[in-house]
């Protein structure tokens, strides 16, 4: 048994791990997940500037990312319309309508500038083994931007999820500029869908934002949805406006949805209502307002961290500086290897070295002439001389010796020089440069990126301001079914629509639902009313199994709608007495039987404790059989009791 659990235990932790890291959350170096790691890969093999076949490029990603090609175009597309990355060319659905795309035969990407600017660079990037061993991935790009921050991330873990939101690209890079000089400014987010944001429970990339869509009046009776909030379409924003119609908690006659490139949803409101009324309860019961909690967790150094976004900015900066490092130290040494090769040359024909081994006919004499009378010249080299300098100087065809221009050569080794001192001077000044080369991007780039969603304070509705419609709701109580479309001879509860309704059974269960067409509640009802938290319940009930009987007052403080619970802790049980008044006094009349001396008591319900719903009670009676219960009048005093 133990090593089964700890089979159990090595696989779980083993598939935990996996879906963790190379599936669901991102890493904060490249701010990628592996499917969109491999996609961005395969496209960079592939490019050669024209549009591919998206079902070209899922083709070749296949060889890194074994989980079939439906996944890698879904990740593609998602990818493509974030428009950082990726031109597009054919129809790849609409995010504002939420219209899937085309199938991946018709349509075509490719990598963009700003994508090759930033993503790639294999001469710093490290590789590893795909799934095969045939052929090599990068653990991870060599990103000089947060692309996290760019383009957000959502995912489900084995115990953790994480949700971060898209930046502004111009915000993002002076948010790192500034950190790069040791200051800090504040960040928020923003989305391609537009609206208005408030951001005042934002805390650097945890908490929350509330998203409003941007509505305008029209006229009097109509509104127009120009922007939607980030997550929403313009589809399931009009399928929360009929929801909330038909819940009566707005009243509109009409919606016409005109969106093409830009939202436009026109929403007029029924007879008797106006705008403005109209407008509050759009933010107050559809997806035209939402909050959005954000938890910012990614992988850092093979683990999961949860994260600001500070952190994350501390941390794209510090592999900003890394990569360009590397980079530089990369061209240092290649314009190292290009300056000795041009000063070996130089020395070679301008000292005519090749003239001394016109007559030698043995290859290792050869090698051996040209070293010693390179070395001559010791004090020009970049490093030392090699037996490879020395065949690819005598690789020199003599068309290219006697064309030689010397002059042109010391002026190709003099920029050559300067550009290694420049390039050694930004190695001795990094963050210099790495603030620098930000500017770069941000100047070429920003100006395809502005700002969509506006920062602004909102003040949440208050619901009680917006004038709703009474409902009638009607209960039959040989059907079972309680609503606004049941019909009835019984008199109606008035109710507004934002109001839930209690309803207690005689078998000891309750249930809160809202108020709707049609539910069905149960055909033996004990009470029924419009829910209220403070409401104070007085119930009497025998356990028959034990033939004791209890008392208590409770409240409904906190359930779930539609779902029954018990009020009754006891599997058989008869209700004696139910009763909403805040206090009363109740005479207990009980069986009488022989040698009993007490036949009667009075409990004031004031003295008793108010607690939960699953509460026993206190016992009544001290194991009397209860005859009947009566409410006594205020005036009334209590008798004594024989």
């Amino acid at each position: 048994m133990n090593s089964l659990n700890d089979l159990f235990d090595r696989n779980f932790m083993e598939y935990a791990s996996y879906v963790i890291k190379d599936r669901a959350i991102p890493d904060a170096a490249d701010g990628l997940k592996p499917v969109q790691r491999r996609i961005f890969h395969a496209m960079y093999e592939k490019d050669d500037g024209r549009f591919n076949k998206v079902a070209n490029v899922a083709g070749n990603t296949m060889q890194y990312h074994p989980h079939g090609d439906a996944s890698i175009v879904d990740a593609l597309v998602v990818l493509a319309n974030k428009e950082y990355f990726i031109d597009k060319q054919g129809n790849f659905g609409n995010i504002l309508t939420g219209d899937r795309a085309s199938a991946a035969r018709y349509i075509e990407c490719r990598l963009n500038g700003l994508a090759k600017e930033v993503l790639f660079n294999p001469s710093v990037t490290e590789y590893m083994d795909n799934y095969d061993g045939r052929h090599k991935e990068p653990i991870t790009l060599p990103a000089k931007l947060p692309v996290l921050l760019l383009l957000g991330a959502e995912g489900i873990a084995v115990g953790m999820s994480t949700k971060i939101l898209p930046h502004n690209f111009k915000e993002v890079l002076a948010a790192e500029i500034s950190l790069l000089k040791g200051e800090n400014i504040p960040l928020y987010p923003d989305f391609q869908q537009g609206g208005i944001m408030d951001v005042s429970e934002y805390r650097d990339g945890l908490g929350k934002v509330r998203i409003r869509a941007r509505i305008e009046k029209k006229d009097d009776k109509t509104v127009l949805i120009k922007e939607i909030p980030y997550g929403t379409t313009t589809e399931s924003i009009i399928n929360s406006i009929e929801n909330a119609s038909r819940k009566n908690q707005i009243k509109i006659s009409s919606i016409n949805d005109f969106t093409t490139e830009k939202v436009e949803i026109e929403v007029k409101s029924a007879r008797g209502e106006n705008a403005d009324n109209l407008l509050k309860g759009l933010y107050a019961f559809t997806d035209c307002e939402l909050v959005i909690n954000t938890s910012m967790i990614a992988i850092v150094n093979n683990k999961p961290k949860l994260m600001t976004v500070t952190d994350l900015l501390k941390y794209n900066s510090e592999c900003l500086l890394q990569i360009l490092d590397k980079e530089l130290h990369h061209k240092e040494a290649t314009l190292s290897e290009q300056l000795q090769q041009l000063t070996l040359e130089q020395i070679f024909i301008e000292n005519r070295i090749y003239k001394e081994i016109e007559e030698l006919e043995e290859y290792p004499l050869i090698l051996q002439t040209v070293e010693k009378s390179m070395n001559r010249f010791k004090e020009m080299f970049i490093r030392d001389l090699t037996t490879d300098d020395i065949e690819r100087l005598l690789e020199i065809k003599i068309k290219r010796i006697s064309r030689y221009d010397m002059n042109k050569n010391r002026k190709t080794i003099d920029d050559i020089v300067k550009a290694l001192e420049k390039v050694r001077y930004n190695i001795a000044h990094l963050k210099p440069y790495a603030i620098g080369y930000l500017k770069e991007i941000d100047k070429k780039y920003s100006s395809d990126f502005p700002r969509k969603t506006e920062i602004s304070s909102i003040k949440v509705v208050d619901t009680s301001e917006i004038k709703l419609p009474e409902l009638k709701v009607y209960f039959n109580p040989e059907t079972g079914f309680i609503g606004t479309d049941v019909k009835s001879e019984n008199p109606p509860m008035m109710v507004k629509p934002k109001d839930k309704i209690i309803v207690f059974n005689k078998r000891g269960t309750f249930k809160v639902i809202p108020v709707e067409g049609k539910t069905f509640v149960d055909t033996d009802v004990l009470y029924k009313d419009i829910f209220d938290a403070e409401r104070v319940y007085t119930l009497i009930y025998t356990d028959n199994d034990k033939n004791i009987t209890f008392i208590k007052r409770f409240k409904v403080s906190s359930f779930m709608q539609n779902k029954e619970y018990s009020f009754i802790k006891a599997e058989n049980a008869k209700i004696n007495y139910f009763s909403v008044l805040p206090e009363e006094r109740l005479k207990f009349y009980f069986v009488k039987t022989p040698k009993q001396k007490i036949n009667e008591e009075v409990v004031d319900t004031k003295i008793l404790d108010v607690k939960n719903y699953g509460a026993l009670g206190v016992r009544v009676g001290a194991g009397k059989e209860v005859e009947k219960i009566v409410r006594l009048e205020k005036k009334e005093a209590p008798k004594a009791t024989n």
